[in-house]
């Protein structure tokens, strides 16, 4: 009895479907039988290297895709800014009354400076010990010699919020000690235009009648705690922060020469190009928090580069600190972008492809040349042996 047949059922029908057959013949990845597979011990080895080799390109590509890629961008500044706020700390070693602190742009516009500012008498000795203070030039990065390291924007925005945005208290003076020094700080709202500003002696400078400081009095030793443009941020470094100059000439000329780019640091780049040139506040601290409407961690700030000079003038000239500075008609952007998720997969894809390619291609180069080399070793002991085969007498002298 068949009861297949009874059941018009037909043992074909347990088998592999037409549609399934159709498929296969279009398999283009060659099949080896496993009889007439070899599995050798070098291959194991490799394969293991392989997978190791794999496994840390990847965990490297998603550690660079997780950090993301620092982008600097040069462009025109577009935007139309008439002010440009300078922050300002620093102590000089003569007293308050024997200073004056004046500004004077392009434009012809002077500020007299001594009455914006905050002027505290203290004592140099105070400010021997701060911490990180340096004379400008005296470190391996600012003298060139250390290894250049790629900006980080999430360090800046960190500074950028570290702290609060106001300048540190003045030491206080012990009771009867007398000041030799002076300490000013604050911000100036200045135009943005070339311009330079100036601290000399009472009665040196511009022209002031009846005024007149003895000579022996001059000392223009100076420590510059901060000295940085646009809205304040404590946190951030500039050249200038926490440097020290000291002399012992009454008739020195201290000059400073900054060159000043507006620089924006953002983690947000796509955010940050949907607002106009002219909406990116670069003057002021209180210009910057009006916009509220602007992308969180992007901060509006800019860099200086700064070269200095001093020199020994004669009595007939005017000793002091001069700081010159000029506006520079770029705008940086330091933006930090990250890829997509699937930006990540193919680059995941194609490194690990890669590696699996070229093992494979080198695998088979060393199988290749141990097979050459043993295929040489076998003749070479073919022909050396004796025997009836060769013609030669064997080891025990029969033929």
């Amino acid at each position: 009895m068949n009861g297949f047949s009874d059941h018009a059922l037909d043992e074909g029908a347990f088998g592999e479907s037409k549609a399934t057959s159709v498929v296969k013949a279009f398999d283009a990845f060659p099949k080896t039988k496993p009889s007439y597979q070899t599995k050798t011990q070098n291959g194991g080895v490799w394969t293991l290297f392989l997978a190791f080799a794999s496994l840390l390109l990847a965990v490297t590509e998603v550690r660079r895709w997780y950090v993301g890629e620092t982008h600097h961008t040069f462009s025109v500044e577009k935007g139309i800014s008439h002010n440009l706020q300078l922050n300002l700390d620093v102590v000089v070693a003569m007293k308050c009354d024997d200073l004056h602190i004046n500004v004077q742009d392009a434009s012809g516009d002077r500020i007299m400076a001594s009455q914006a500012l905050h002027r505290n008498p203290t004592m140099w000795s105070h400010w021997q010990n701060t911490k990180g203070a340096h004379h400008l030039g005296g470190s391996a990065a600012e003298r060139g010699g250390a290894d250049y390291q790629e900006e980080d924007v999430h360090d800046y925005l960190g500074a950028a919020k570290k702290g609060k945005k106001k300048f540190a208290k003045t030491p206080k003076l012990s009771r009867g000690a007398v000041p030799d020094s002076c300490r000013v700080y604050g911000a100036l709202e200045l135009n943005k235009v070339q311009g330079d500003f100036h601290i000399t002696a009472r009665g040196h400078g511009y022209m002031e009648f009846g005024q007149h400081l003895d000579h022996q009095s001059f000392n223009f030793s100076h420590q510059i705690n901060e000295l940085s443009f646009g809205p304040f941020y404590p946190g951030l470094d500039n050249p200038l922060d926490n440097t020290r100059t000291t002399t012992d000439q009454h008739f020195e000329k201290f000059q400073y020469y900054l060159s000043v780019v507006p620089t924006v640091y953002t983690d947000n780049p796509a955010a940050l190009q949907k607002y106009s040139s002219s909406a990116i506040p670069l003057s002021s601290g209180d210009e910057a928090n009006a916009h509220t409407h602007l992308p969180r961690n992007t901060i509006f700030t800019n860099q200086y580069a700064v070269t200095e000079q001093s020199h020994i003038v004669s009595e007939r000239q005017v000793p002091g600190i001069f700081v010159k500075f000029d506006i520079e008609p770029l705008m940086l952007t330091i933006a930090e972008e990250w890829g997509g998720v699937l930006n990540l997969l193919v680059r995941l894809v194609n490194v690990v492809s890669g590696v699996l390619v070229a093992g494979g291609w080198i695998f088979q180069i060393q199988e290749w040349a141990n097979e050459v080399a043993g295929r040489r070793r076998q003749r070479r002991q073919d022909g050396g042996g004796g025997g009836v085969l060769t013609g030669r007498k064997s080891l025990d002298g029969k033929n």
